[in-house]
């Protein structure tokens, strides 16, 4: 069977589904190929769904008209063709790969016993059925190990605990979520996590999973220590899904290389989101590729001024259900003992000659951090209440200096803003 499809999309995650509804809204339809048996969802709050705040059909996002399931396995350059798992054809005259990223599975002793399949117990956490296969497997009082201490880690921690397990969370580096948040930040983020009943072990390095019988029992540190397991989950980062682009012999490195039109190394195709490798950045959250799809949907629609230079968006790193909009699903802000969220722009640690602002409440767990480089902000970090947010995130992306006095910053950092 072959199709002829003008634009066609590999991949209905959230920068697949964006880019075929921004181009069915411009009047450019586009066929979107996604491989998994689910509804496209938004896989930013798989978190709520394992901590059985969401249901699953609530983080589902609208599909496309033309969406076809199927496991894409080659790519034609010449013929303009890719391959699915069925033997069927689809031809297309654009092609975006959007097909994002695989989650990190370490060099564990005891991980891999020879088959594709991980022991019973151990459990990625990067697709809905790892969600709901954590979800069935969880129960109060379950012994679980969360391995990494990134973002994803600090979630799945955070919703195996709000489901009654017992959570430890073994994290490599000197402190939780390093590459997003500082010092000061993380702070409040583990006294988050010990207010919930995770311990919390930094600074240690996992090098066995112990299982008997094929099921996990413990997991070892490299000093011997061992930390008894009825569950391990692997959060150890993600790695761009390359495999068709690397086949097909476009230009790859850590990701797919892209221009500002997000061309590849072929000019018949594009990459967005996850997969893609943008001026040497892969960016690896949703920001980014929303903004990604955008340009791409315009450029496909014709605007031949539609460029991608980086993001200047804000990036919000949820964990109490937030979308990248600030809003649940529902629409309605989330509140709760057991709320808490995140937010992180441009750069945020200071470099010499930089000015800091921060304010700090250990009451109320709030912390607010700007960064200001020769009378602009160039970055902060917020935990705890965002009332702020939309102002600083307007200072930064407007990019234009600041009065002398300084007030109006401090009166950023204390006032919401407007957002």
């Amino acid at each position: 069977m072959t199709s002829n499809t003008r634009v066609v999309v590999i991949g209905a995650g959230l920068a697949g589904v964006q880019l075929a509804k921004r181009l069915g809204e411009l009047g450019t339809p586009a066929l979107l190929v996604g491989d998994e048996e689910h509804r496209p969802y938004n896989r930013v709050l798989l978190a709520e769904v394992l901590a059985g705040r969401y249901a699953p059909e609530v983080i589902a996002l609208p599909a496309p008209a033309e969406l076809t399931r199927a496991r894409v396995t080659g790519i034609d350059r010449a013929a303009r063709t890719v391959e699915c798992a069925d033997g069927s054809l689809i031809a297309y005259d654009t092609l975006v790969l959007a097909t994002g990223s695989n989650p990190v599975l370490p060099p564990l002793r005891g991980l891999f016993t020879g088959t594709p399949e991980l022991p019973e117990g151990v459990h990625a956490f990067r697709t809905m059925d790892d969600c709901l296969g954590l979800s069935k497997a969880v129960r109060p009082g379950v012994r679980a190990v969360v391995i990494g201490g990134g973002l994803l880690g600090v979630s799945a921690a955070r919703a195996l605990a709000m489901r009654g397990a017992q959570v430890m969370l073994a994290q490599q580096a000197e402190r939780l979520m390093e590459r997003q948040l500082d010092p000061g930040a993380s702070k409040l983020v583990l006294r988050h996590l010990r207010d919930l009943g995770v311990e919390v072990h930094t600074e240690c390095r996992v090098r066995d999973v112990r299982c008997v019988g094929g099921a996990v029992r413990s997991v070892e540190m490299a000093d011997g220590y061992a930390l008894d397991a009825d569950l391990v989950v692997l959060a150890c980062g993600v790695h761009p899904r390359v495999g068709l682009a690397q086949a097909a012999g476009l230009e790859v490195r850590k990701g797919v290389v892209v221009d500002d039109e997000l061309r590849t190394s072929d000019p018949h195709i594009r990459a967005i989101g996850d997969c893609a490798q943008h001026a040497d950045t892969l960016y690896g959250l949703a920001t980014p590729a929303l903004e990604q799809a955008e340009v791409l949907a315009r450029a496909l629609a014709g605007d031949g001024t539609a460029r991608y230079t980086g993001t200047r968006a804000l990036t919000r790193l949820s964990l109490n259900g937030r979308t990248p909009s600030g809003r649940t699903p529902s629409g309605r802000a989330s509140y709760g003992h057991t709320s808490f969220d995140l937010a992180a722009f441009g750069e945020t640690e200071a470099l010499p000659g930089d000015d800091v602002v921060q304010l700090t409440d250990a009451t109320r767990g709030t912390y607010r951090k700007v960064v200001v480089r020769d009378d602009r902000v160039v970055g902060g970090v917020l935990v705890g209440e965002l009332g702020t947010v939309g102002a600083l995130a307007r200072a930064w992306e407007g990019a234009e200096p600041l009065p002398a006095d300084g007030a109006p910053l401090l009166h950023l950092l204390t006032n919401d803003g407007g957002s």
